[in-house]
């Protein structure tokens, strides 16, 4: 693992590269290694996750070897969660991420609290799960009642654009997005609403598919990518085309430098990414201040 703080200096040298005439403003917009029309994308995308939707978790494991599940383990540790916060985990439909802030919030609560009646701040406690795809939502919804928590007051469900965010201004503790930036239209739109529903002091949490620098191992991660997944999700979801975009997007999806310094410009501060599995998976962090 590799841990690194991107500095204003380093942000000054890579925010050139993102103009609004370089990326991100122009008519036209990747889909995988398509070029789609900007307007086109969201339904495009949304077919795809209507597509995997019910195979989403088991291929997840199939794909990661189960260490996605590791992955978002570190996410929840980074963020810390507490007792009565407000949390958005956007693009979090089947409710991976919001579950283990929820069990860890129950945790840090027996353990503080256990001598002390706060009911009402676990009660306080809420944890927004967004995601535009309503197929996405309701394997969450399926998998919460599953867990027993299908009425709890904690957790809300909510279909919503992470580009046009319904919540209100600083009203958020937290901001989590997994495995959901890359497949956005507009990066700088998804950041810059995460900027504006945190409170100061919020954190921002990005866990995203990313690049592999080391020669050789890039080598063999690119035939699994190509060669292993695609044909992996033809076997099990029956859905070959699919996965085939999911392993192009992340090749078009920023380095991890590029991105640090888009969340810069965003406007958090004390940015910084840790890579996993040598860059397989990479997060990034900022606070707003």
């Amino acid at each position: 693992m590799a841990l690194r703080m991107v500095t204003r200096g380093l942000r000054s040298k890579l925010l050139p590269v993102f103009t609004p005439s370089s990326l991100l403003h122009s008519h036209a917009t990747s889909f995988g290694f398509k070029e789609v029309k900007e307007e086109d994308k969201s339904q495009l995308v949304g077919n795809v996750f209507s597509s995997v939707a019910s195979n989403y978790d088991l291929m997840n494991d199939l794909m990661s070897a189960g260490l996605h599940r590791l992955w978002k383990d570190r996410v929840v540790s980074k963020l810390n969660p507490f007792p009565g916060m407000k949390h958005l985990d956007v693009a979090g439909g089947t409710g991976d991420v919001a579950f283990r802030i929820l069990e860890t919030v129950n945790s840090v609560h027996r353990r503080t609290f256990r001598d002390v009646h706060e009911d009402s701040l676990q009660e306080e406690t809420k944890i927004y799960v967004c995601d535009i795809n309503p197929n996405m939502l309701n394997v969450g919804k399926n998998r919460a009642v599953e867990r027993g928590l299908g009425n709890h007051q904690s957790l809300i469900w909510v279909e919503g654009d992470a580009e046009s965010l319904s919540f209100e201004n600083e009203s958020m503790d937290g901001y989590t997005i997994a495995f959901g930036i890359r497949n956005v239209t507009h990066i700088e739109k998804v950041l810059a609403e995460a900027f504006r529903v945190l409170k100061r002091g919020g954190r921002f949490i990005c866990l995203e598919l990313s690049h592999v620098e080391i020669p050789v191992f890039k080598d063999l991660y690119d035939f699994y990518s190509f060669s292993v997944i695609p044909a992996l999700g033809e076997l099990v979801a029956g859905d070959r085309e699919s996965y085939q975009y999911l392993v192009e997007s992340i090749r078009r999806f920023p380095s991890q430098e590029k991105f640090a310094a888009m969340i810069a410009d965003a406007g958090f501060q004390k940015v910084e990414y840790e890579n996993l599995v040598g860059g397989v998976v990479a997060i990034h962090s900022g606070l707003k201040f």
